[in-house]
């Protein structure tokens, strides 16, 4: 895959800078040559062009790396109000039965990830970082253990109501999870809306989650693993898009293997560049602004899943190395493989070179798809 990353960059500056050591180097000789002569037009045109290399370089540079007030996003590349980037972005497992859609304000999510509960329902973890002014979030359920180990590697405070004690009892306890559990902060983090039935009325807003931050002393700045954990995907900005190799195949329409209640679906706009989200066999859409659901990349990630119990609760390895999966994005999809060492770090996302897949600008679609059904998959 030929992706446009900061080596790339590097190179290209380099080949701007040789460029002008050549230019230079013409006017130099063309100078010496004429034996003291006059500067002659020629000259004049060459030095004109060595300085508007070097201007156009300057400021490309700075149109790169000043916009005041602004820095990268860290889920999306996307530039963002500095103070939003410094505070912690929350996790919220929002609610994907069908009689609780649709969810609200999950379109502000910069990445969501998506995998089987029981009964192969599927539950959607949002993560948003710019969430202190929305006022309806939701509808929130229950926590899975697997989801708190994905939440954790955005170094964000984890949104939830209640979940399997037996299973996420222990995850939940641990120093360096930071959760707000609705069955102990209904009515002050969470509230319930008149329109739906319990348990899908369930929903945070930002006020409520600054009340419950308080409330637990959490750190709304990032925490010290924070260091390891930014950067967590590498990005190209929205001018140098991604490029791929002769392996990529077209990807116009996406459906990822066994979600068998909700089936999904991505399709590709290719006047956008990006891929709508439809489920239950319509467009998914999101509450808060009736508009459908939609994201620049997507990623496969297959994963050892199985049930635990009679309840099929589930089990995903969030821990593995080189599984597989696929990495979407522009109409075209390539093959990866997928690492992650130690639970509270970054997944990591690899080409068939062994090279670190890099992202287009903007928002992120993580299926996690079980291992017994990703021939399920399809892309065409």
């Amino acid at each position: 895959m030929k992706c446009i990353d900061k080596k790339t960059e590097r190179e290209d500056t380099s080949v701007k800078k040789l460029k002008v050591a050549a230019l230079l180097f013409l006017a130099t000789a063309t100078v010496l040559s004429g034996c003291g002569k006059k500067e002659s037009t020629e000259d004049n045109t060459i030095q004109e062009e060595v300085q508007a290399t070097e201007e156009a370089e300057v400021t490309e540079a700075a149109e790169e790396e000043n916009v005041e007030g602004k820095v990268r996003s860290n889920l999306t590349n996307e530039w963002v109000d500095e103070e939003v980037a410094k505070n912690r972005p929350i996790a919220v497992m929002f609610n994907n039965i069908q009689v609780a859609c649709p969810q609200t304000s999950i379109s502000k999510a910069g990445v969501i990830y998506e995998c089987n509960v029981e009964g192969n329902l599927t539950r959607l973890m949002g993560i948003i970082e710019d969430w202190k002014d929305l006022e309806k979030i939701g509808s929130v359920r229950s926590c899975r253990d697997y989801y708190v180990y994905w939440a954790m590697e955005w170094d964000s405070i984890y949104c939830h109501f209640g979940g399997p004690e037996l299973y996420v009892k222990e995850v939940l306890s641990r120093d360096d999870v930071d959760n707000l559990d609705g069955t102990i902060l209904d009515g002050t983090v969470y509230y319930r809306s008149s329109d739906r039935k319990a348990p899908h009325n369930a929903y945070a807003s930002g006020a409520g989650i600054l009340k419950g931050v308080e409330k637990y002393e959490y750190s709304m700045e990032h925490t010290d693993r924070y260091e390891q954990l930014k950067n967590h995907y590498q990005f190209t900005t929205k001018d140098k898009k991604v490029e791929f190799g002769d392996s990529a195949v077209a990807a116009n329409k996406v459906t990822p293997g066994g979600y068998e209640v909700n089936k999904p679906w991505f399709e590709y706009n290719e006047e956008d560049g990006l891929y709508y989200r439809f489920q239950y066999g319509s467009k998914h859409i999101d509450d808060l602004d009736g508009e459908q659901l939609a994201v620049k990349n997507i990623i496969i990630q297959n994963t050892i899943g199985e049930s635990r119990d009679a309840h099929d609760y589930k089990l995903f390895h969030v821990v593995d190395e080189n599984k597989t999966g696929y990495y979407i994005t522009e109409g075209k999809a390539i093959e990866i493989t997928w690492n992650k060492y130690v639970d509270w770090d970054k997944t990591r996302y690899f080409d068939k070179d062994g090279n670190e897949i890099v992202l287009n600008e903007g928002k992120t679609w993580v299926c996690i798809v079980r291992e017994d059904a990703k021939e399920k998959t399809v892309i065409e």
